[in-house]
């Protein structure tokens, strides 16, 4: 039997999973695609994963599409639907998965293996690790998201630069420019990713879905829709238990015990 293209590790509060195909880079093709968005899926309905951390085995993240699939040249060759079953199916699950994803990349994150860590939550990158936008050099448009994140990430003049050039940056260039949250010195990188997922499977599940869903409905309010929609957020999770917890924590100069956190 072949080895799984994806490694799932349940751990207190949250979920690792591990692309699993180091000998391509980490490198998508279909099998992988299902395993990743199957694990996506079960971890949104797991009341004791509070968290996801995306990583890649190896010596790398993960080099976008495999591109030795078959159908992806020729005349009759269909990238839309590649992109549609495939990578633009993954990066809706990783934005609408109710709990954050944290995405620890070391080595390369090239073409939609960049994408992907773009789309996460919060990135930790290695001050090494290697980000390009690489779809250039192929002739194809950056996807799986790229068009949508990097502007919002970096600023539309360094992500015209970045996907026009396909030029690569460290992790350490990525963190300054904004790509990406932090960058660590890669042999404490799953150290800080593991001890991340831990602190967020402590906290306010609900409260950080809420955060996850308006952050990302900001980018198509107004300032008016978004008052508005902070206000009916907050009254909501101000009747909540974990609301009370935090606020009689805080009184009682002590940890709050949100509920449903790990013990």
């Amino acid at each position: 039997m072949s080895e799984s293209p994806l490694l799932v590790e349940p751990r207190p509060g949250y979920r690792k999973l591990t692309l699993n195909r180091p000998q391509k880079l980490n490198a998508f093709d279909a099998g992988l695609h299902q395993a990743l968005f199957k694990a996506l899926e079960e971890a949104a309905f797991d009341p004791a994963c509070r968290a996801v951390l995306l990583t890649g085995a190896g010596r790398g993240f993960c080099a976008g599409q495999d591109l030795a699939e078959p159908g992806l040249t020729g005349p009759e060759a269909d990238l839309a639907g590649v992109i549609e079953r495939g990578w633009n199916r993954l990066i809706r699950a990783i934005r609408a998965l109710p709990k954050p994803v944290v995405c620890a990349v070391h080595g390369v994150a090239a073409g939609a293996g960049a994408s992907v860590a773009f789309a996460c939550d919060i990135t930790l990158a290695a001050e090494t690790a290697k980000f390009s936008q690489a779809f250039i050099k192929i002739g194809l448009v950056p996807d799986s998201g790229a068009t949508w994140t990097l502007p919002r990430l970096v600023g539309p003049a360094r992500a015209r630069a970045l996907a026009m050039l396909g030029d690569t940056i460290t992790g350490s260039e990525a963190a300054a420019m904004g790509a990406v949250w932090r960058a660590v010195p890669e042999d404490k990188l799953m150290e800080e990713a593991e001890a991340l997922c831990a602190r967020l499977a402590r906290l306010p599940a609900k409260a950080l879905a809420e955060t996850k869903r308006i952050l990302d409905a900001s980018e198509g309010n107004s300032l008016d829709a978004q008052l508005d929609l902070e206000a009916k957020v907050q009254l909501q999770l101000g009747r909540s238990h974990d609301y009370a917890e935090g606020v009689n924590a805080f009184a009682q100069k002590r940890a709050p015990r949100f509920e449903g956190a790990p013990e």
